[in-house]
């Protein structure tokens, strides 16, 4: 048994006993376990990084589980190739979480000391098609009342749901895609709203998902499917069709218009994360481009991507670079390397943007089962969060069956300050405050 699950339940492992980091506050952090039984997770967050847990409370909807629908592995981290299954409104009055084994979402008010109590459980409106539905992705308009759900399925990828003053969930019937004539089974990763509210922008990862173009005899994933015509295609989205961000305008009602399909100049345009103090602008991940770049969207909701800042891929390509945390100064991004297993950090300079610290922190290893689309042994990390001070970081590392909390550095680097047990395989979502 590791040191890690041998510990007290709830209890986290300080690293460094004592470190504090200057101006460190205290807060709450939510996790959903994506278990059959899903629940959240709610931890304390002290003033000096370490993390408690609080409870636990059931969604009253179903996870996933150890399988993992995006590829049809029975037990492998990652379940859904996406981000953004648990947030908070703004106001901190309520959090929302996605059950992607059921296809259902619930949504909890939190009290003034973090406490979360179950509102409402309700299905998002796509049927669940085989051993587990995909529902994974959530953003939330408060002015308009409506949370947007996102599936890694489609062709139904957008659902939406009205949210009342209590919390209470009503599922819409409106349904859109993010696949074209051309591409009919597209896997799409994260939901953003702008923040104007105008616009709903929605990352990709692959034209077609691994379950459904197979793998090798060797058990390593089929990226180049054979055309109609007898050529090869990789499956990675945006390469090498510039179609890989799709924007969709919001109405006045919260309905959303046609879609573009517009250039996320690089494979797998994977995640979007808006600055704090600069709302037309925003960081874009690349799973297969391994590498972050700089993006902003004018008043038409056109986009303009910059370059392509890439880490150092001496471990493998792709590096799966997934999750994004951006420092509350807008001067640093936290970028997760799934393949890699650890985290590398970019500086957002006036000109755009450039390594920080590659890698921020060291790798942690998983149980060995689990592999990138590198082929490379992955602890399979997935979200991530940063503190709104800044202070601390906080990252999922399933296959090592750990959350683990980090100091931030002046930089960019991360020292490990403590870790605590999470269920094998399965968590995902981060949010706090």
């Amino acid at each position: 048994m590791s040191e890690e699950m041998s510990m007290p339940k709830g209890k986290s492992m300080s690293k460094e006993a004592g470190m504090t980091a200057p101006g460190g506050q205290s807060g709450c952090l939510y996790m959903q376990t994506n278990e059959v039984r899903n629940v959240i997770v709610h931890y304390r967050r002290s003033a000096n990084g370490t993390i408690e847990e609080v409870d636990r409370i059931a969604t009253g909807g179903r996870g996933s589980g150890t399988f993992k629908p995006i590829s049809g592995q029975e037990s492998a981290p990652n379940a859904f190739e996406g981000a953004g299954s648990v947030i908070l409104s703004p106001d901190r009055r309520f959090l929302f979480a996605t059950n992607g084994g059921d296809n259902s979402v619930s949504s909890f008010s939190v009290d003034k000391d973090g406490r979360l109590a179950l509102r409402d459980t309700k299905p998002t409106g796509n049927d669940v098609m085989g051993k587990s539905g995909t529902a994974k992705s959530l953003a939330y308009a408060p002015s308009k009342g409506i949370l947007y759900v996102l599936h890694s399925f489609g062709p139904d990828h957008l659902r939406l749901m009205s949210v009342d003053g209590g919390g209470k969930l009503t599922t819409r019937p409106e349904r859109y895609t993010v696949n074209t004539k051309d591409k009919t089974d597209r896997v799409p990763t994260m939901v953003v709203l702008s923040p104007d509210g105008n616009f709903l922008l929605v990352g990709t990862t692959f034209d077609q998902p691994i379950a459904h173009t197979g793998t090798y005899p060797d058990g390593s994933p089929i990226l180049w499917v054979q055309q109609a015509n007898g050529t090869f295609k990789v499956i990675a989205s945006n390469a090498p069709d510039p179609d890989g961000l799709v924007v969709f305008p919001v109405d006045k009602n919260g309905t959303l218009g046609p879609a573009s399909f517009q250039d996320g100049k690089g494979a797998s345009p994977f995640y979007i994360a808006f600055l704090h103090s600069r709302p037309d602008t925003f960081v874009l991940g690349y799973a297969v481009g391994d590498g972050c770049a700089i993006g902003t969207i004018d008043g038409r909701g056109n986009l303009n991507i910059g370059p392509l800042v890439k880490i150092d891929t001496g471990g493998g390509l792709p590096s799966e670079l997934c999750w994004l945390a951006v420092s509350p100064d807008d001067r640093f991004v936290f970028a997760t390397n799934f393949g890699y297993s650890n985290v590398s950090a970019f500086h957002i300079n006036g000109k755009g943007l450039e390594i920080a610290k590659d890698p921020a922190c060291p790798k942690v290893p998983g149980d060995g089962t689990a592999r990138g689309l590198n082929t490379t042994v992955t602890s399979g990390p997935s979200d991530n969060w940063v503190t709104p001070d800044g202070a601390y970081l906080y990252q999922i590392y399933g296959n090592a069956s750990k959350l683990v909390g980090y100091a931030t550095r002046p930089d960019g680097g991360l020292t490990e300050i403590c870790a605590v047990p999470i269920p094998y395989n399965s968590p995902q979502g981060l949010a706090g405050f």
